[in-house]
């Protein structure tokens, strides 16, 4: 307890294992400048991800992860859990963004890329079409680079939902956020759990064989019988991939931190996704959606299946699957 008699408060100490470094070095400077200089940006900063010294403090530009979020800044919904700004009537929509994301990324050699969005509720399509512009441009500068996109649902209109999913990404995540009985306090009134369900449902129907994948808060209060129907759930439309992180509270204005989840509970939901057959999960109290450890079994993945189809790049192909079976050996 702290502060004086008669109006102390307790203050709830944050655990040692969700303590990270204060983001610093010169590639951390080198590809935070890159973004401003291009007006990009990512929600590695606007969602105060705590990895973020992690993902840009590698050795090089191409050793680092950064998730750009396209269509600006200002989100149309109030997730409860979320720092991003919001207002009913963001800026318009920047033309060039696609052509400056796609030469930015294909500067940067990268061999996997996430890109992930606002909700744009102002706009038609909900930006469904901007987006798939900028994987199209992505694409056609870098054809080897393993693409990513976290969308948002499109107020339930899956014809959006195929128009990205058909533009040329090799993973399609959306995420669900929370289980089904805690989404109504934690996620903005517009979102459901049944329609992200669609979603991810409807993604994969429109390209079969896409990787889907999705991403679950803990700590906001749910329950074990909670967690276990929202996995069958998932398993029963074919989601490929699920990431488990901990919820954090971002200002005093959010959703208060019900549980601080243990690093073996996190494990212990990780094989219980991996027993539902799950093709990957990442789970701990630092993981979130985009998440480099994750990336690196997906693109090993998706490199094997490519390998697969063409046997001219059979040598490649026997490569990638040796690294994906010890990653996959290594999490278990």
């Amino acid at each position: 307890m702290v502060g004086p008699h008669g109006r102390q408060k307790q203050i709830t100490r944050l655990p040692e294992w969700l303590k990270t470094p204060v983001p610093a070095g010169d590639n951390y400077k080198k590809i935070r400048n890159d973004l401003r200089g291009l007006s990009l940006h990512t929600v590695c900063e606007e969602a105060r991800c705590p990895n973020i010294s992690d993902c840009w403090g590698g050795s090089s530009k191409a050793a680092a992860t950064a998730t750009i979020m396209l269509m600006g800044d200002t989100c149309t919904r109030g997730c409860r859990f979320c720092s991003v700004k919001t207002s009913k009537a963001p800026p318009p929509l920047d033309p060039h963004e696609p052509e400056h994301t796609a030469e930015a990324l294909s500067r940067w050699g990268l061999g996997y890329v996430v890109l992930t969005s606002v909700d744009r509720d102002d706009l038609a399509d909900g930006g469904a079409r901007h987006f798939a512009e900028t994987i199209l441009k992505i694409k056609q500068k870098a054809p080897t680079m393993l693409v990513e996109a976290l969308t948002g649902d499109y107020a339930g209109d899956l014809d959006m939902v195929g128009i990205v999913a058909r533009s040329g990404l090799d993973v399609y995540a959306h995420n669900v956020e929370t289980v089904e009985a805690l989404t109504p306090q934690v996620r903005d009134r517009r979102a459901t759990f049944r329609q992200s369900l669609a979603v991810l449902e409807a993604a994969k129907a429109a390209r079969p064989g896409l990787i889907t994948k999705t991403s679950i808060m803990l700590g906001l209060g749910e329950t074990e019988e909670q967690l276990w129907a929202s996995l069958r759930e998932l398993r029963a439309v074919d989601v490929d991939v699920v990431t488990f992180g901990q919820y954090m509270r971002p200002t005093k204005r959010h959703m208060k931190v019900e549980e601080y989840v243990s690093p073996a509970v996190f494990e212990t939901w990780r094989q219980r996704a991996l027993d539902l057959g799950f093709l990957y999960c990442a789970s701990g109290p630092l993981v979130r959606s985009s998440y480099k450890a994750g990336e690196a079994f997906i693109e090993n993945v998706l490199k094997k299946r490519a390998g697969d189809s063409d046997s001219a790049d059979a040598g490649v192909a026997h490569m990638a699957a040796g690294e994906a079976v010890a990653a996959e050996k290594a999490s278990v």
